[in-house]
């Protein structure tokens, strides 16, 4: 069985980097965010009933109904195609593992922007760079739109590529899904605003736990590839950086990758930013060694992509003694 896991992890994670996000056709991750939202709104306190513990309790019942469905569907799918064929089970566990991860979409999405600050105009990149951040936009200069753009690649190479490529070869796509399912939850109902801040606090704290090492483990990878990127990057700012400000944000997990990618770059990042009209004072995380430029796009995608790849490695590097032994 595990030959056949390392099989599909491999044939995975290369249809991701060929094809990417299949826009437009079926995504059983735009399945789960459509079941997570129908489910906030039959579960969702009314008006009248809406009460701090009520809402906190719904909204751990949601969790467990996503979790709980996702995982009996992804284990049925698996399972029940190895059942039928080995063959048929690598051909699905491949697409399962596919469709888990995001490398090639969190470059095509934020070279989009770095295209638009290139070539367009400054509304036209401000667009591009509202498709993958959550804050306001609008009122962006071309170095905060670059500067978020670089922000997401930093952060989502943690949850959005190595945290992905760690729970699945760890526990196949049933549990890359699983953690697919409750980072999505966190990313549409883990907000810390009047709306969610007791209904979407189990699926904030579920994952804050699973990124907990993942985010670790992520920083320490762009610091090894930082190493390796030649004059681009410096190696030795990536650490004194990351130890220096790896704490300072709200999330135990969020300026991991962040401040490793500042030192790396020489830049600074984070700082205030504005949700939804309003302005949330953040700490910035790294020195202004330089200005941030538009080319710091394609350089976090260097360091994103080398992780990706390195990490892949390990993990089949280390199925393999498994295997032999």
């Amino acid at each position: 069985m595990l030959k056949y896991h390392m099989i599909g992890f491999l044939i995975g994670f290369l249809l991701d980097q060929v094809i990417g996000d299949p826009h437009g056709l079926f995504h059983p991750i735009r399945v789960i965010g459509s079941w997570i939202q129908k489910t906030e709104q039959r579960l969702y306190p009314k008006e009248k009933e809406r009460e701090n513990k009520r809402e906190f309790r719904q909204g751990v019942v949601l969790v467990i109904l996503v979790l709980g469905c996702t995982v009996l569907t992804a284990g049925i799918l698996l399972y029940g195609s190895y059942f039928l064929h080995p063959y048929l089970g690598v051909a699905i566990e491949s697409i399962m593992t596919y469709y888990i991860l995001a490398v090639k979409c969190l470059k095509d999405e934020s070279m989009s922007v770095y295209d638009r600050l290139k070539n367009g105009t400054l509304p036209e990149a401000r667009k591009a760079v509202s498709m993958i951040v959550g804050r306001d936009t609008a009122c962006l200069t071309e170095t905060e739109v670059a500067k978020a753009a670089i922000e997401t690649v930093a952060e989502n190479a943690s949850d959005g590529v190595i945290a992905p490529l760690l729970y699945t070869a760890l526990g196949g796509p049933v549990l890359g899904f699983f953690y697919k399912a409750a980072n999505t939850m966190d990313s549409m109902i883990g907000y810390k605003n009047d709306t969610y801040l007791y209904f979407g606090r189990a699926a904030a704290k579920l994952d804050d736990v699973l990124n907990y090492l993942p985010s670790r483990i992520s920083a320490w990878l762009m610091i090894f590839v930082a190493f390796l990127g030649g004059k681009r990057f410096s190696g030795k700012d990536a650490v004194r950086i990351y130890l220096r400000d790896r704490r300072k944000h709200a999330s135990p997990n969020a300026a991991q990758t962040e401040s490793a990618c500042a030192g790396a770059l020489g830049i600074r990042l984070a700082g205030d930013a504005s949700y939804f009209g309003k302005v949330v004072k953040k700490p910035f995380l790294g020195d202004a060694v330089r200005q941030v430029e538009y080319e710091d796009i394609k350089r976090v995608n260097w360091l994103m992509y080398g992780m990706a790849y390195f990490c892949e490695l390990l993990c089949l590097f280390v199925m393999g003694i498994l295997w032999i032994c």
